[in-house]
């Protein structure tokens, strides 16, 4: 009894020393050793040059040696007293170096670079052309809303040079006496001038034959030759000769 106790103790132990994780050591050693192995052969893979790249680099090691003497060609030409460096020619005039080959790779068809060359071109230059005009585009609508911007800018000065005149002229020519103005729109009746808006001062202007302007230079002129009086100056000058004397002129731009 004593002895199969033993040898039953001893086979447990036996049990227990044999459980190792040995298996799935085993197992990550091979998955380690099958990577290794992929990373190698990719390496080679990427290390190994294409088949166009050989063609390539025999082709270049072909066209930068010299022609032997046993090239037919160049055994002819030694045959007529050509030397090796010497230019062609009579006189020697030509070219030393053989004509350089231009190797086409590519599967396209024959012109092809030109044609995709002059495809750029005109793509660029069709590009600078819209560039071009879109800048002279631009300038024009700048130019454009100046002169519009400069136009409203006259015309409300000239409006507002016009109220000032009518004012002028109605106190003088009351101030002289002169209870009916010359003309209807000299001058501008307060009351009036209360009750209406602008968009109805305007409206009366269209109806008249005679511009904004028109109406200033002539009643400037009225207020010149019946009182002396310079709306630009602000001054009622004494007579005629003070006023040729003192006033720079008989417009605003005189007077800027």
């Amino acid at each position: 009894m004593e002895q199969e106790d033993d040898y039953m103790s001893d086979s447990f132990i036996n049990v227990q020393q044999d459980i190792r994780p040995g298996l799935p050591m085993v197992r990550h050693m091979k998955e380690a050793i099958k990577k290794e192995e992929k990373h190698r052969e990719a390496n080679q893979k990427n290390r190994q040059k294409s088949l166009k790249e050989e063609e390539k680099e025999r082709r270049d090691t072909v066209l930068k040696s010299a022609i032997g003497n046993e090239n037919k060609g160049f055994a002819l030409l030694q045959k007529m007293g050509y030397k090796r460096g010497q230019a062609l020619g009579k006189s020697g005039e030509g070219i030393v170096e053989p004509i350089p080959l231009n190797i086409k790779t590519g599967r396209a068809g024959l012109g092809h670079d030109e044609l995709k060359k002059r495809k750029a071109e005109e793509k660029l230059e069709n590009y600078r052309r819209k560039i071009h005009l879109k800048k002279q585009a631009d300038e024009q609508a700048e130019d454009q809303f100046r002169m519009r911007f400069k136009s409203k800018q006259e015309e409300r000065k000239v409006e507002g040079d016009l109220r000032k005149s009518q004012r002028a002229c109605q106190q003088l020519d009351t101030q002289k006496g002169i209870k009916v103005p010359k003309e209807i729109w000299y001058w501008i009746e307060p009351e009036q001038e209360e009750e209406k808006d602008q968009e109805e001062i305007k409206d009366e202007d269209q109806d008249s034959d005679l511009s904004g302007l028109e109406k200033l230079q002539i009643l400037t002129a009225y207020l010149r030759e019946e009182h002396f009086y310079c709306i630009w100056c602000g001054t009622a000058y004494e007579e005629s000769e003070d006023l040729s004397s003192n006033c720079p002129g008989d417009s605003s731009a005189d007077h800027d």
